[in-house]
């Protein structure tokens, strides 16, 4: 068993085409999570992650915060407690359009886990 809190990790910032981003790799393989990945992202108004696809999905929790995700190029407005999958294999981006700091958990299948 693990048992932390967030707050314990250390944010990292996502580099890779990201805007104001920070990460923090909560369970992953190192940490003894052999399906899932399980990660804790940060956004500053204004910042977004690279317009991008790869094989694995994508399980979002919004905690705080408001943006958008696109879908391809179509937006969508996303806001705190709202939940999104993101399919393996479609072109995507996050971007916090609101004032404050956008806060949401992502897992993702460890296999595929993309690398720190």
């Amino acid at each position: 068993m693990r048992l932390i809190n967030f707050t314990d990790v250390e944010a990292q910032e996502v580099e890779q085409g990201a805007t104001g981003v920070k990460i923090r790799w909560l369970i992953d393989e190192e940490a003894g999570g052999k399906n899932f990945c399980m990660r804790h992202f940060e956004m500053a108004p204004g910042g977004s992650t690279p317009h991008h696809e790869h094989e694995w999905e994508h399980e979002v929790f919004i905690l705080e915060g408001s943006g958008e995700v696109l879908s391809g190029d179509t937006p969508h407005a996303f806001g705190s407690g709202d939940v999104i999958l993101v399919p393996g294999g479609e072109k995507h981006q996050f971007r916090n359009t609101g004032d404050t700091p956008i806060s949401f958990f992502c897992m993702v299948p460890a296999s595929n886990q993309p690398s720190r």
